[in-house]
């Protein structure tokens, strides 16, 4: 027999096989459980390319979306890129929830929160809370990009 602190395992030819009691006294010894144990770790994903994303078109409203994170659903935020072209706007979206950040990157952008109206131009950003209806427009003549993140996710 050989001790493993304080418990003793028999051994064969340096073998050992405890008991599924036995394990959970070590495991307890360890300072684990056995769902923690046996969890099997997937290493986190951290960058993505653009063989990640998911882009949808809507030729009706003239927008690209985007999605830059293929697991945003699961996540606190859900970062989108956003192309609007020229007459073109994203789908209205009703109050919900959480917060909402955009940077445009390209044009002006129109930011319709309820029956409020603001511009976002080249540079600059927009960041507002969710509890109106809310959605983006191009009233200009060129296309619009934008990444627009939103938390909780909403898209």
């Amino acid at each position: 027999m050989r001790a493993f602190k304080g418990i003793y395992l028999p051994c064969r030819d340096n073998q050992t096989s405890p008991s599924i009691a036995t394990l959970g006294d070590i495991l307890d010894a360890l300072g684990t459980d056995f769902a923690k144990f046996f969890k099997e770790e997937i290493p986190e994903r951290v960058v993505f390319g653009k063989k990640d994303f998911a882009v949808k078109t809507d030729e009706e409203l003239r927008n690209e979306i985007t999605w830059l994170i293929p697991t945003a659903q699961k996540n606190e935020m859900e970062p989108i890129m956003v192309t609007i072209e020229p007459g073109g706007s994203t789908y209205p979206d009703n109050p919900h929830e959480g917060e909402e950040f955009g940077y445009v990157i390209e044009g002006t952008i129109t930011v319709v929160i309820g029956d409020e109206e603001y511009q976002a131009k080249k540079g600059e950003s927009f960041y507002f809370t969710s509890n109106k209806p809310h959605m983006l427009e191009n009233r200009g003549t060129r296309p619009v990009k934008a990444l627009w993140i939103s938390s909780p996710p909403s898209f």
